[in-house]
């Protein structure tokens, strides 16, 4: 079985972590007095060297987007954190900035110098007030032990940062979106191009990252490229803080290294419980990525390898379910989370996700009809690739996964309300709450 690879989660277990001093104690901002030293293009061309990939879902190499911020151009340039975590499944970025804050700060500063902004802002879900509050007590402690401000280290390098606390809008977890709602407007996104690397925030060049990204980064500067490309594949380097949750035995963080396989991590998850003690379906990275059968367990969690099973890594936080979960019920209550979500801005999201969710009601009830399933895959192709942003193409992809694999489900629902074939007393995780 591939090990687990603890390195952002190795010391989660001191109490003090959280701390400046607990955080010192295993070498923090270590990292950081080695970046002030080097040239930032070195910085940026050590990143693109270790092939790191963005963590936040789009698996884009962080390098390369660092890359893009022009120099010399006589404007501010800015650093956003997103930390906006809100995908149904994800739970990795929250614990990483209640137990080692400063491990995101640090990242924060050492990334900053790199693409020269002296301005950076994690924005944080508003629904996770100990996460804000965590970073916000670190970023003090920084500020006064001169880590974060003027002439940070001697260096001669100067930085704000700020936190910001969002209002519990899943677009905001989009990159444009954010910045609106970061520049005080409401939070929509934006029509691309240009992108936030020359037109972000303030209309000013732009890196936005995503918590787990920039946590890597004072690793990377401490150990180097050779290190970290141990770990991993060629296309997919490094190593991922995994969140399994579902039915699972001992649902939590895994921190394994990219390729490991669902059925390794299930191991370290205790197995499958309840039902028959099976896998029935599972999502390897959120609910907007198409799902997988227990056929693909050993498939290899990497960006490359997940496509080509047709879905995508995501967030690396995968769900698992067992046999007592009716699909149809499963993709309904993910449409229906997406229809709430939809900003309304474009016709495709606003009108597909309320048009999915009215016929897959209807199959719910056990009154859908073969010609319902032929419609939803139109309006599946209708939303996806045409809406301003992925909330859309996130929409348009649980129906369709779904179908894939588990038609049978779906016709059967032609005929039988979903609770009469799956009844709800049978599908809790916890048998004791079943019981009841």
């Amino acid at each position: 079985m591939t090990p687990l690879t603890p390195v952002i989660t190795e010391h989660w277990d001191v109490p003090d972590l959280f701390t400046l001093e607990g955080y010192r104690r295993h070498g923090g901002y270590r990292a950081l007095s080695t970046a002030l030293g080097m040239d930032p293009d070195a910085i940026i061309t050590t990143v693109k060297d270790t092939g790191l990939r963005g963590r936040g879902g789009a698996g884009f190499p962080t390098g390369l987007k660092w890359s893009f911020v022009p120099q010399g151009d006589g404007k501010a340039h800015y650093l956003v954190v997103n930390a906006d975590e809100s995908e149904p499944g994800a739970c990795k970025d929250v614990p990483i900035m209640i137990a080692n804050p400063h491990a995101l700060i640090e990242g924060v500063v050492i990334s900053s110098y790199a693409i020269r902004a002296n301005h950076a802002f994690i924005y944080i879900r508003g629904e996770v007030p100990q996460a804000i509050r965590r970073v916000a007590t670190a970023i003090a402690e920084a500020e006064r032990a001169g880590l974060i401000g003027d002439n940070i280290l001697g260096s001669g390098f100067n930085l704000k940062v700020v936190v910001h606390s969002g209002a519990g809008a899943y677009i905001c977890g989009e990159e444009t979106a954010l910045l609106d709602s970061l520049e005080g407007f409401r939070g929509q996104p934006r029509l691309k191009p240009p992108f936030p690397a020359t037109h972000g925030l303030y209309a000013s060049p732009t890196v936005v990252n995503n918590v787990e990204t920039i946590t890597n980064i004072p690793w990377i500067i401490n150990n180097g490229v050779e290190w970290f490309r141990q770990f991993g594949t060629e296309k997919s380097p490094g190593f991922k803080v995994f969140a399994v949750s579902g039915h699972v035995a001992r649902p939590g963080i895994y921190e394994a290294p990219l390729g490991i396989t669902m059925r390794e991590l299930l191991d370290y998850a205790g197995g499958v419980v309840g039902g028959d003690g099976t896998v029935k379906f599972w999502i390897p990275g959120g609910s907007s990525v198409p799902m997988l059968t227990a056929d693909h367990l050993d498939t290899p969690l990497t960006y490359e390898a997940m496509a080509e099973a047709g879905t995508m890594l995501g967030t690396g936080t995968p769900m698992v379910f067992n046999n007592t979960i009716s699909v149809v019920k499963a993709v309904t209550r993910w449409l229906e989370f997406y229809k709430h979500e939809s900003c309304g801005k474009c016709t495709p999201c606003r009108e597909g996700t309320y048009w999915i969710t009215g016929v897959l009601e209807r199959f719910e009830h056990g009154r859908g009809t073969d010609a319902d399933m032929d419609l939803l895959v139109e309006v599946c192709g209708n939303i996806a690739g045409r809406s301003f942003c992925a909330l859309g193409d996130a929409a348009a992809t649980p129906y369709p996964g779904a179908l894939k694999y588990f038609r049978d489900e779906f016709e059967a629902a032609t005929r039988t309300p979903v609770d009469e074939a799956f009844p709800p007393s049978a599908s809790y995780i916890f048998s004791e709450v079943g019981a009841r």
